[in-house]
């Protein structure tokens, strides 16, 4: 089994609106069953309803009968591999694809991202990097669905955006590395809520950072220095004590 555990089940799903599970299953096609009891048992603690194929083509009849919201998808599978099902599926359908293997070489990843899946994770993984690239794809789903993807977030005088990554206060342009164009677009999407380390990290970044999550400080106590130096007074990030942090424009 190659997944990685560094820390417990998660006990509660995330409070942020835009963590919300949506109504349909998440597919996991994955032949380890250990590694797909595994994953399919963090799904669940984070709110998904979950279904699970063993080979390739019960992942298509699932796939096909059950309409899943998203797919995780091994590439090694018996009968039918990833890459096939994941060909097969992009004839007829867009449901967002998740491809997890063993398989690291690059041309193995960008087969599956030219077959049309929407991220790639090298196993072993980590399960709460997984179900944080799950809720990542399906935001990014629920958008393309509803209305388009806006250009640009604006909040007050601070404006992000996100096709240039370029971020202005006043007018004045800042200069932000990726992780702190990350940050800010995590706050500025979740206006007013109180956010714990644990959700900034797995929201902004999707990775694991179990153990280090005191790491999140430094970078906002950066993009605080940065926003305020044509802001004034004005501090768009505010700590809550004792729960996490808070985004306000006021």
């Amino acid at each position: 089994m190659l997944v990685t555990m560094s820390s417990p089940l998660p006990g509660a799903r995330s409070l942020s609106a835009i963590d919300r599970a949506p109504e349909g299953p998440i597919l996991i096609v994955e032949d380890d069953r250990a590694t797909a009891e595994l994953v399919r048992l963090y799904l669940v603690r984070d709110g998904f309803s979950v279904i699970t194929a063993a080979d390739g083509v019960e992942g298509l009849r699932l796939a096909r009968e059950r309409k899943p919201k998203l797919i995780v998808l091994d590439l090694m599978l018996p009968k039918m591999d990833g890459l096939e099902l994941c060909r097969t599926l992009r004839a007829d359908s867009n449901t967002p694809i998740i491809m997890v293997t063993a398989r690291v070489e690059e041309e193995d990843r960008l087969t599956g991202l030219d077959l049309g899946a929407d991220d790639y994770v090298p196993k072993p993984f980590s399960p709460r990097e997984l179900v944080a690239r799950v809720r990542a794809v399906l935001r990014r789903a629920q958008r393309e669905e509803g209305e388009e993807e806006p250009e640009s977030i604006a909040r007050g005088d601070l404006v992000a955006d996100l096709a240039l990554r370029e971020v202005t206060v006043g007018g004045q342009p800042i200069r932000l590395t990726a992780s702190e164009f990350r940050l800010l677009i995590f706050f500025m999407e979740a206006p007013g809520r109180v956010l714990s380390r644990e959700q900034i990290i797995q929201g902004a970044f999707g990775n694991d950072y179990a153990g280090f999550d005191r790491t999140v400080d430094t970078h906002i106590s950066n993009l605080r220095r940065k926003l305020t130096q044509h802001s004034g007074e004005r501090r768009y990030i505010h700590t809550v004590y004792g729960m996490g942090y808070r985004f306000d424009v006021a």
